[in-house]
């Protein structure tokens, strides 16, 4: 009897586990003692990597995101190789009622909250005249939506409990346009400038408002695209790499600490100049822009 393979395996982008817990970094290993932070999309990519860095550097953790057995695999790694445990909880930041109840777990089970990290999202590659109505309304309303809805529930309870905290939003490189991810595009668009907006609203609860905008990351994320489209990210810039995921979690962290306590309604852009140069086509480089010689 013959197994037959999928065409392609999915690749293995990132960090490993050990890698992330053993991963130098630039901060000093108390520079979040004592704070709490919750991070949604815990558990894979760039909010895994998040969640080991806030933890490794002093922070109660607690993470979120659709599903269990993902947020259960970044606990065990945490604990296993950090000896520390985390609080997760499998919900969908589309719902604000689970959202509510999420932020009141959380301050229920460590009586504070310091950061919030909103890393949650998705999308998926497609031409936008080709865009369903549900393939639409899915991306913006995780990405736009479900963000605000923890940005607010975040704020009340601040604001109620008479305390100050820190937001830090998960973006894109949006100044030039998204071809064939349009939906997250104009979400993360959205979020930016509400960003901005909140920035200044929300000052005199002194809750800080702020923006990481990833360039091309090795995540496993990567796996949504077409194989070589994916591959093709490494040249997206003028440093012809890729980021990885060190480079957004270590950029998180100087915003959310006492390094970032001067700085809010801002957009911290890693993306090795992309923004300045290059361009990406995570479906694959139509034919009407493939320029001779290239």
């Amino acid at each position: 009897m013959s197994i037959r393979l999928p065409l392609e395996l999915p690749k293995q982008w990132g960090m490993t586990d050990h890698e992330l817990a053993s991963w130098p970094l630039s901060f000093r290993d108390d520079a979040l003692a004592g704070q709490v932070c919750l991070v949604s999309g815990g558990g894979s990519g760039m909010g895994r990597a998040i969640a080991y860095v806030l933890t490794r550097l002093g922070a109660q953790v607690a993470i979120c995101g659709r599903r269990a057995d993902k947020l259960e695999e970044t606990a065990a790694g945490i604990e296993e190789h950090l000896g520390k445990k985390i609080m997760t909880r499998a919900m969908t930041i589309r719902e604000p009622e689970q959202v509510d109840a999420l932020l009141a777990e959380a301050w229920e089970r460590f009586g504070r909250l310091d950061v919030l990290v909103n890393s949650a999202g998705g999308q998926f590659p497609q031409a936008a005249i080709d865009f369903s109505v549900k393939g639409w309304n899915a991306v913006i309303d995780t990405n736009l939506n479900g963000t605000w809805h923890m940005m607010q529930s975040a704020a009340r309870h601040w604001r109620d409990h008479g305390r100050g905290g820190s937001i830090v939003n998960i973006v894109a490189v949006v100044a030039r346009g998204m071809p064939q991810v349009a939906h997250t595009a104009a979400a993360r668009a959205g979020v930016i400038y509400l960003s901005k907006t909140l920035s200044v609203e929300w000052a005199p609860l002194q809750i800080r408002v702020n923006c990481v905008a990833p360039g091309s990351i090795a995540t496993d994320g990567l796996n949504v695209y077409p194989r070589q489209a994916a591959q093709d990210f490494s040249v997206s810039n003028p440093m012809k790499r890729m980021g990885d995921v060190m480079d957004i979690a270590q950029s998180v962290v100087y915003l959310a600490a006492p390094t970032g306590k001067f700085i809010t309604g801002e957009v911290l852009t890693v993306d090795g100049g992309r923004q300045n140069w290059g361009e990406d086509w995570p479906g694959g480089i139509p034919d009407y822009f493939r320029v001779s010689g290239r």
